[in-house]
């Protein structure tokens, strides 16, 4: 401790001399008379604690480098010797006299623990500190930060079904992607959980698949990724479904009719639902139309090609961004197809957007406010198209609205992995995930070594309700204000 600290402190001051030895008389003095059995006086109670304080104090000083004793023995090693005496009924001898080779040596080691000498300060200030493992996280988002995203099936719960384990893994590297993807995805392989399932005995489907079965598998897909808004939708309204079933039911039958009402539920929440918005946002595109949109949405696809196949003579401008590239899959299957195309990346949005006529976005969840929950840089297209005067339409099913308000992008996000940033290609590979695994061409190869440096990679980002002309949803092309009434007729409440 330096002596400024110590002088500053008064509780880690050391005790004078003659203090020291009128301590240790006090102490020894009353330890004797303790272990013979004779009372003490209210005045030699005092002194005792007193003595007994001055002992703690000595020996947090030790704790903290200090190293004072006390007839040539440390204090703490008389505090010891007085409780074992006390448990053996031993009378205890204080005094130089009663110093031990063994407390000599004792003395000794704490004296160069403590590192008091002129010799160990000096060898200390030579060994450079070892400063702690600098935390890559940014402090604003540290919310967000939670178990890391699982990349193999290491650790995995032997009850998880096997297409389980294999969904899982393909969402946490991004081959399956989009939210209706992992929607449809996630129904079909909790199908095949539910056609695998056996209830055992003296149980009920209906109180058993849910807790003891269905939720670990759940858990499972958090572990690889958070799970978006249609997911949860799907899974509530699946686990509705479980407890409608009547405990009188065959098992085989019950099972039949839980698979017979998912596949109906994907056909009419997803299928029909994108073929309906499709033909009414196609009929929203006309001929010399310059059609932007951005990164990839299956049902902004769906509605360029029913557009194009009307005969309508448009052009499309695909905008898009890192890490995922997503708009590159989108260029080539329109382009495939015969449509005119222009690929930009998000920093050109504002000389591609003078050439734009209408603004197409898809939607990861629209908020109970009215604010759209998408593909990070989305809020950049709509905002950018706003104030160039040309109007934003989101293409949305129902199955993504949620009662749920956004006022930001801080709260609620998604956070991935930050290397995913370093690399210069699009994350088709699962190498990527894995921590220095980017482009060793890239000059943040290394950014984990550099102090003071965080990378941030958020998912989505919060477009404000006033940046949004219309929402197409199998209900209808509406505000965004009615989000709350599509939800509560998509939901019956």
């Amino acid at each position: 401790m330096p002596a400024s600290e110590g002088a500053e402190n008064p509780a880690l001051k050391p005790e004078s001399s003659k203090e020291v030895k009128a301590n240790s008389k006090t102490l020894n003095g009353a330890v004797k008379r303790d272990i013979e059995g004779e009372k003490l006086s209210g005045a030699e109670l005092k002194k005792r604690a007193k003595a007994e304080k001055a002992a703690r104090r000595e020996q947090e000083r030790q704790q903290k480098g200090g190293g004072g004793q006390i007839n040539g023995q440390p204090l703490t090693n008389q505090i010891k010797t007085f409780e074992g005496a006390k448990e053996k009924g031993q009378p205890v001898k204080a005094g130089p006299k009663a110093t031990t080779q063994s407390t000599k040596d004792a003395g000794n080691i704490h004296h160069k623990r403590s590192g008091s000498t002129a010799g160990e300060l000096q060898r200390t200030s030579q060994v450079p500190d070892t400063a702690p493992m600098e935390k890559k996280q940014v402090a604003l988002f540290g919310h967000l930060y939670g178990q890391s995203r699982r990349t193999t099936v290491a650790g995995a719960g032997k009850e998880l079904h096997p297409a389980v384990l294999a969904l899982g893994l393909q969402m946490s590297n991004y081959i399956i992607c989009g939210s209706n993807a992992r929607c449809v995805a996630t129904l079909l392989v909790f199908k095949r959980v539910i056609e695998s399932y056996t209830t055992p005995p003296n149980n009920t489907l209906t109180r058993h698949l849910t807790p003891h079965h269905l939720s670990p598998q759940i858990d499972y897909l958090k572990s690889c990724r958070p799970l978006s808004v249609s997911m949860g939708n799907a899974i509530r309204w699946l686990k509705l479904e479980i407890s409608k079933v009547d405990p009188d039911t065959p098992e085989a039958e019950a099972k039949e009719q839980l698979c017979d009402a998912i596949d109906n539920f994907i056909r009419e929440r997803i299928t029909v639902a994108d073929q309906v918005i499709s033909s009414s946002a196609g009929e929203k595109i006309k001929s010399g139309d310059v059609v932007l949109t951005f990164a990839s949405s299956s049902i902004v696809q769906q509605t360029l090609v029913e557009a194009h196949q009307r005969g309508v003579k448009f052009r499309v401008i695909v905008i898009d961004s890192k890490p995922l590239f997503e708009g590159k899959h989108l260029a080539r299957s329109l382009a495939n197809l015969g449509l005119v195309v222009q690929y930009s990346l998000i920093h050109a949005v504002s000389h591609a957007i003078r050439d734009a006529t209408k603004v197409f976005l898809g939607a990861h969840a629209m908020m109970s406010n009215g604010r759209l929950y998408s593909r990070v840089g989305t809020a950049i297209i709509a905002m950018t198209a706003k104030e160039a005067d040309v109007p934003v339409i989101i293409c949305c099913e129902s199955i993504k609205f949620t009662e749920k308000v956004a006022l930001d992008s801080i709260v609620n996000n998604e956070v991935a992995p930050p290397d995913e940033l370093v690399s210069s290609r699009s994350l088709s590979t699962s190498s990527l995930n894995r921590p220095g695994s980017g482009d060793v061409s890239s000059p943040l190869r290394r950014w984990r070594e550099v102090p003071n440096l965080q990378l941030l990679n958020l998912l989505y980002d919060v477009t404000p309700a006033e940046y949004i002309n219309m929402v197409i949803t199998e209900y209808g092309s509406l505000p965004p204000s009615s989000v709350p009434v599509v939800y509560r007729l998509s939901t019956n409440t």
